[in-house]
């Protein structure tokens, strides 16, 4: 099953969100593009969750909320943490919340299903151009957006029990095909699970003259496509 959506997606404005203040990446499309494809291609009912970069929480509650037997929820963002783990109290939804790198991950694991929201705006060398709304953590991806995108993908297969699932989100200005060819170079069988195109936010609008320039955004172009990509674990 693959999750689409024809034309621009809905102002995030529109959409019940939960409120984390300004440290702390708000929960976007990609976040619910996410959820939505978790539900559609992978329900976690029953399920051991490991959720990479959660930042707010938003999609570790969801999982729970959908009935996982297990969920632990990573972020190197102390705020994030914070943030996680005030919203599963509030929910009253038993998470995991730990602080530190995604590839924690790797040791605590495995997992039946992991997801993962990274950072992957590509990132110019002028860190004056790099600054962003909110968390930078949260969005800065590297030269290519691919910082914590490429060591994910050769991480997938000790992550993921046989049988598992990795669900991660990303922009086609990361290289959406070359996420899905480095997941089966590792094994995995991998796809594009969900599509949505939506118009550029802040923080690409003020990187579009850069992207264009590096040949990442063809010129003129404001709108970018989000993807959810599945790798299965035989």
């Amino acid at each position: 099953m693959t999750v689409t959506a024809d034309g621009l997606a809905q102002p995030v404005s529109a959409r019940p969100l939960i409120d984390v203040g300004p440290d702390v990446y708000q929960p976007q499309h990609d976040s619910h593009l996410l959820i939505e494809a978790m539900m559609a291609v992978a329900p976690p009912e029953g399920l051991s969750v490991a959720d990479l970069c959660t930042g707010s929480g938003v999609v570790a509650l969801a999982a729970a909320a959908a009935g996982a037997c297990s969920v632990s929820a990573f972020d190197r963002s102390p705020a994030a943490v914070e943030c996680a783990r005030t919203q599963a109290l509030a929910a009253d939804a038993d998470i995991e919340v730990l602080e530190g790198a995604w590839t924690r991950a790797v040791a605590a694991g495995p997992y039946d299903l992991v997801l993962c929201n990274p950072p992957y705006v590509p990132e110019p060398p002028d860190q004056h151009h790099a600054q962003v709304p909110g968390p930078a953590l949260a969005v800065n991806g590297g030269r290519d957006g691919r910082q914590v995108l490429d060591p994910l993908c050769a991480a997938a297969p000790a992550l993921l029990r046989r049988h598992g699932t990795l669900l991660v989100v990303q922009s086609e200005l990361a290289d959406i095909p070359r996420t899905v060819n480095t997941l089966a170079a590792n094994g995995l069988r991998s796809s594009v699970v969900a599509q949505r195109r939506i118009p550029f936010g802040p923080v690409l609008h003020s990187r579009a003259r850069w992207l264009e320039e590096t040949g990442l955004l063809p010129v003129g172009k404001r709108i970018e496509t989000l993807a959810v990509i599945a790798a299965v674990k035989p």
